[in-house]
């Protein structure tokens, strides 16, 4: 038995849970997408599924810092289906300013291909999920990037940088990259900022900081 022949048996029960079992199977190749955030004993770099199951639990547990419009429930599913996109597409380093150029169309063709192996409702809503997230047009949509921003900070500061020296990212490219989090969650840029200055310190972060006269 494979994957063809589980969807064929689902389908002969009703075609549209043939459909649901085949996106639910398709997606199983986010665990296979690798990351370059490692876990916080460092042994390994994480993969995107364990990351949107990370981003989930960090939704739930500092929901008390998201602003009296954020609508925690849809942050949730935002931050499960966001990354879906990656198994065509790839996850792109936030620091690789070449592949992120190229990131918007292949992330754009990654979501049509994906959500529309759902049936045609479910699909909808699931992209209607993912555009909003992209757009972040919405207090839901900045709270749940800021999240996403987080996550990986808090990996890289907990494993002793090694992802940022790994990579050779300066203090400078981790403010700008982290601004969401300033807008969205000020008590979590309060930390992040703590978290990336002393980074700095440390050498995990090429200190590009301005100088004191």
């Amino acid at each position: 038995m494979d994957q063809k022949r589980v969807v064929e048996m689902a389908s002969e029960v009703d075609s549209d849970l043939g459909d649901q079992m085949n996106f639910l199977l398709e997606i199983d190749q986010l665990k296979s997408i690798i990351r370059r955030s490692r876990i916080v004993d460092g042994s390994r770099l994480e993969n995107s599924a364990e990351h949107s199951w990370h981003l989930a639990m960090a939704t739930l547990v500092l929901s008390a810092e998201a602003g009296p419009d954020v609508d925690i429930a849809r942050a949730l599913e935002m931050l499960l289906v966001h990354d879906i996109v990656e198994i065509d597409a790839g996850d792109v380093f936030i620091y690789d300013e070449e592949a992120n150029k190229l990131k918007h169309q292949k992330e754009q063709d990654a979501a049509d291909r994906i959500f529309n192996l759902l049936p045609g409702p479910q699909g909808q809503r699931f992209r209607a999920l993912w555009d909003e997230y992209e757009a972040r047009d919405t207090p839901t949509a900045r709270f749940a990037r800021a999240i996403d921003r987080l996550q990986p900070l808090l990996l890289n500061g907990s494993s002793g940088g090694q992802g940022w020296k790994d990579n050779g990212v300066a203090h400078s490219q981790t403010i700008a990259a982290n601004a969401p989090i300033r807008e969205a969650a000020p008590r979590l840029w309060e930390l992040a900022s703590a978290i990336l200055n002393e980074a700095a310190d440390n050498g995990q972060l090429i200190d590009d900081r301005p100088k004191p006269d």
